[in-house]
Formats: C-alpha cells, sequence, structure tokens
C-alpha cells in the first residue's frame, strides 16, 4: 500500500485507478503466457492448416477472456475514461472512433463470412488470397496479374476491416471453388473446325484437373441453392466458334479452381502446340 501511496502522490493518479492499473496488467502478463504455452501445444499438430485454424480460434478465445476480464475490472469507470479521453484530445476520440469501427467489422467478417481463409478476393484495387484475419485487419498474399489466375508476388497487404463497409467486395471462391476460365485459339479460315474441335475437347477434358470439376461443382451448387440463386445448365468443357476478320476463333470454356488456373492453362496450351507441331492442328499466324 505505501508504494501506491507513494506512485499516487507523484502522479496525482487516484489510488483506486492505480489499484485497477496492476490487477488489468497482471491479468494481461497471466494471459499472454497462457496464449505462449498454448501457442507451443498447437505447433505439435502435424498438419499445417489444422494448426492455424486452431491458434486463431485459441488467440480469438483469450481475446475474448481479456475483454471480460477487462470489462469486469473497469466497467464502473468507462464512462469517466472516455470523457476525460474526449476532453484531452479530438484526434484521439476520432482514431478510436476508427478503431472501434474496425474491431466491429472484424465481428461482422467472423460471424457473416463475406470471405473466409484462403479465399481469393479484389478490394480496393487489392487483389490475393486471404491469409489472416485480425480483429481490426485482414491481410491479403498480392497475386500478380490482373485477371484471376495471376500468382503469388509474396507481398502482403494489411486491409483495415472496416473496408468491406467502403469498398465492393469481389470473392472468387465464395460459395464454391470453382470459376469459368477461357481460352482462345484462332485457326485460319479453311481449317478442319471439326477435327480441331475435336483435338482441343480431348485435350481439356483428359487433363486430370479439369475432369474431376463438373461433378464437384454439381454438388456444391446444390449445397447453396437455399441461400444463393445461382445454376447452370452446362458443367462440362465447351468450345463457342465464331469468324473474327479473317479467322477462326474457337473459345474454351472450363471450370477450374482460380489457384490453378494459371498451371492449366498452360498444360492446355502446350498440348495444343504439339498437335500443332504434329500438323494435327493449324494456328492462324496474324
Amino acid at each position: 500500500m505505501k508504494a501506491i501511496n507513494y506512485i499516487s502522490n507523484i502522479t496525482s493518479i487516484d489510488q483506486k485507478y492505480i489499484m485497477l492499473i496492476i490487477k488489468t496488467i497482471i491479468f494481461f502478463t497471466i494471459l499472454y503466457i497462457i496464449k505462449k504455452i498454448g501457442i507451443k501445444i498447437i505447433n505439435h499438430v502435424k498438419d499445417s492448416k489444422a494448426e492455424y485454424l486452431y491458434t486463431q480460434k485459441y488467440k480469438l478465445m483469450l481475446n475474448i477472456l481479456f475483454l471480460i476480464i477487462f470489462f469486469f475490472l473497469w466497467g464502473r469507470y468507462l464512462g469517466n475514461l472516455l470523457t476525460v479521453i474526449s476532453l484531452i484530445s479530438a484526434g484521439f476520440t476520432i482514431a478510436l472512433r476508427d478503431l472501434v469501427f474496425n474491431f466491429f467489422s472484424g465481428i461482422y467478417i467472423k460471424i457473416k463470412k463475406p470471405f473466409c481463409i484462403e479465399d481469393r478476393i479484389e478490394i480496393n484495387d487489392y487483389k490475393g488470397d486471404v491469409i489472416n484475419i485480425n480483429a481490426l485487419n485482414f491481410e491479403v498474399l498480392e497475386v500478380n496479374n490482373e485477371n484471376f489466375i495471376g500468382q503469388s508476388t509474396g507481398v502482403i497487404t494489411h486491409i483495415p476491416n472496416s473496408a468491406i463497409f467502403k469498398y465492393p467486395l469481389r470473392n472468387y471462391n465464395k460459395a464454391f471453388k470453382y470459376i469459368w476460365n477461357e481460352l482462345t485459339v484462332k485457326i485460319p479460315l479453311d481449317s478442319d473446325i471439326a477435327k480441331t474441335k475435336g483435338i482441343i475437347y480431348k485435350i481439356v477434358n483428359s487433363n486430370e484437373i479439369i475432369k474431376s470439376i463438373p461433378a464437384k461443382m454439381k454438388n456444391q451448387i446444390k449445397n447453396i441453392s437455399s441461400e444463393y440463386r445461382i445454376y447452370y445448365n452446362q458443367y462440362d468443357p465447351i468450345i463457342y466458334t465464331q469468324v473474327v476478320d479473317s479467322h477462326i476463333e474457337l473459345t474454351v470454356r472450363y471450370l477450374v479452381h482460380p489457384k490453378k488456373a494459371r498451371y492449366v492453362n498452360s498444360t492446355i496450351w502446350s498440348n495444343i502446340l504439339t498437335e500443332y507441331q504434329n500438323s494435327e492442328i493449324d494456328l492462324y499466324k496474324d
């Protein structure tokens, strides 16, 4: 008590507030130690995705526990504290408002789930894969391409949670994992269209990644039918034909996972070029 009296005399802070600060620091220290021990235990989980999910849930639980303890200790004094803060600095009050807005936006993200970990999203000109969702912000691993098939640049962007209420959000994985990709093959006007389309169909349908997707997509559409009015008449790859200027364009449309799209696109083109070199397909030369 002598130490508390001494601190109170020096700082002119009421003894009850000093006691509350000390108790808060003690509880925070205990929770910090528990957090470190728990994370070390979770680190023994062999599956990296499961380890990450367990860690996030564990941190969330400790954060909620800290808030409960904080409000239990400071609840009756918060009104006076906020009044003092507002008198001290209007700028601090604005910063606090943004902090609170981001916090409750984070709760909205957790409950409503406009996106989840590993989803590929685009918001406010930032595009990438969600790698972490915190209480105040979420982190996106940037992709380097203008379309959805871009690959990681290794750059991590931190975006405040409140951005979901300020900017349109595009989610490439919401509801179902797959999206439609299109690949255009140009051939001369005098080409054997039926033969060329047959070869391309064989290349696309024999792709190990593509051929298993239509059945999976049907199941995913069925599972979300009560939440979204989404349906497709065609799930298998299809080729559209049109004449453009002095050549024919064959547009191959197929379902693919966004993160595998570039690899699949490259594989299809490699097989098409092989058929071209074997004189099985004619390609249009500008």
